[in-house]
């Protein structure tokens, strides 16, 4: 192992300290949604967030996030030059009366909530996670479709969510909550 200077361990951790300073600010960023004036368009039609909705379902202080710094991959139509916080969608585990449950939100805020590769890639790791641990899945759909800067890769992922709506049919409950529009594939998750 190196030889650290009193020197060079300040400077290492002034470093560490600065990484982890801007993690905390890229979440708290990724956090607030599609910013701002998308939360307060939402607000203004008596609509929650996808984070309001799962805070307002869950036990108190019980949901626990997966995933939230995935990134889309597309480059098509200048998408390499924006950035889609939590991809448009919010995953992860709580309890409700004390029963666990997976969860996942579409976030109309970010891009209409539309599904990506990446999108529909968190989905299905929680729909995965839900089977392994026989535990309830909800869905929270809100999202214009199929995210079209992203062709048939999109495509792609409501075939995989699909797959597993078929494999989870009857193992375990799937639960889908439909808010606000959701064009006919946005429907079908978890509908079957």
């Amino acid at each position: 192992m190196a030889n650290f200077t009193d020197q060079n361990k300040i400077i290492y951790l002034m470093s560490l300290a600065q990484k982890i300073f801007e993690l905390f600010k890229r979440k708290e960023k990724i956090q607030t949604g599609g910013g701002q004036k998308a939360r307060a368009k939402q607000a203004s039609m008596g609509e929650l967030t996808a984070r309001e909705r799962i805070k307002t379902l869950l036990d108190p202080n019980s949901f626990y996030e997966y995933d939230l710094f995935v990134e889309h991959k597309c480059k098509d139509f200048d998408m390499d030059k924006k950035m889609l916080a939590a991809n448009g969608v919010i995953t992860g585990t709580g309890t409700i009366y004390g029963h666990p449950v997976c969860i996942f939100a579409q976030d109309f805020t970010v891009a209409g909530g539309s599904l990506g590769l990446m999108h529909a890639r968190k989905i299905t790791k929680i729909m995965d996670h839900a089977l392994k641990l026989g535990i309830p899945l909800i869905g929270i759909n809100d999202s214009g479709g199929a995210r079209i800067q992203e062709g048939v890769n999109s495509l792609a992922g409501y075939g995989e969510i699909f797959y597993r709506n078929t494999l989870a049919s009857g193992v375990i409950p799937q639960i889908s909550v439909i808010l606000g529009p959701c064009v006919p594939e946005a429907r079908y998750i978890l509908q079957h």
